[in-house]
């Protein structure tokens, strides 16, 4: 009978016993000073201007408190039934949803086509629309002007809505084709083995994979339309055709100014953004990461 003995190893280092892992961010003094101080005062800078203009619009005229109480909706009253604010956010609605609807439609089928044909004069192409965002707005108004003029869509609707669309468009194109080669073209060439058209592919594999990348371009639209202000100032000249940011520079008085009225007003007019992004905001980001992958 043998027996074997199993020699320890002396050589080897005894085991170290396991360290606590630390966590980030926590008792590092120095973190609190490169990062969350100025963020803090990132945050200040940005909602120390919407908090002053809810006090101007919610607390009653000649008072000089610093917290709106008590609360009064008088001058809410007189933007939207004293100076006509209701037809001018109508009309900023109907621009806006009308940019929303071209943008994303128009935007979806160039991008497609970028994204997946190739064709002679591409690549100049796509360097022009990069240019075109390059080119203020303000340098397209006399050559829009006398286009509206002639064609009769000048204090239109419909002209506005146009204009955004052209000033808009090249950016959504951009960001579209960047979403749609981000969908591999193998689903759409499955589809079309097993019968499909190329539309019918389309729009039952690549459309569904876009909603993010539409949600970040119509929002992008809609905004962008919103706050819009040069466009409406030039070719709006009735005030039946103002919209939000246009009633908003009328209500500005030569020799008395109302800021109650004004500070609604602009209460008025954030309203709509803010609900979008509050909505959307987690499509936006999915959108613009996957646009930022291939682009």
């Amino acid at each position: 009978m043998t027996e074997t003995l199993v020699r320890p190893a002396v050589d080897s280092p005894p085991p170290t016993p396991p360290q606590r892992r630390r966590k980030s961010g926590h008792h590092d003094p120095s973190r609190v000073f490169r990062l969350h101080l100025p963020l803090l005062l990132y945050l200040l800078f940005t909602l120390v201007p919407f908090y002053w203009m809810l006090v101007f619009a919610l607390r009653p005229t000649g008072s000089t408190a610093l917290v709106p109480w008590p609360m009064t909706l008088e001058h809410f009253d007189t933007v939207w039934n004293g100076i006509g604010f209701g037809v001018f956010f109508t009309n900023s609605m109907i621009i806006a949803g009308g940019t929303l609807v071209a943008v994303s439609v128009l935007a979806l089928m160039g991008g497609y086509a970028l994204a997946r044909f190739q064709f002679k004069g591409q690549r100049v192409f796509l360097l022009a629309l990069l240019c075109s965002q390059f080119i203020p707005g303000a340098m397209m108004l006399i050559p829009l002007f006398v286009i509206f003029r002639e064609a009769g869509l000048l204090n239109t609707l419909t002209g506005l809505v146009i204009a955004d669309t052209a000033f808009q468009l090249p950016l959504a194109l951009i960001l579209m084709s960047g979403f749609v080669r981000n969908v591999p073209v193998e689903l759409e060439e499955a589809a079309m083995v097993d019968g499909c058209t190329r539309l019918r592919a389309f729009f039952a594999v690549t459309l569904p994979q876009l909603r993010p990348a539409l949600v970040a371009v119509g929002s992008f639209a809609f905004i962008g339309a919103w706050n819009n202000f040069l466009f409406a100032l030039m070719f709006a000249s009735k005030q039946d055709k103002f919209t939000l940011p246009v009633g908003l520079s009328y209500a500005l008085g030569e020799f008395n100014t109302d800021f109650g009225a004004l500070a609604a007003g602009g209460v008025v007019a954030a309203v709509p953004v803010v609900l979008v992004f509050a909505v959307v905001q987690r499509y936006l980001v999915q959108g613009l990461s996957a646009g930022a992958v291939k682009g």
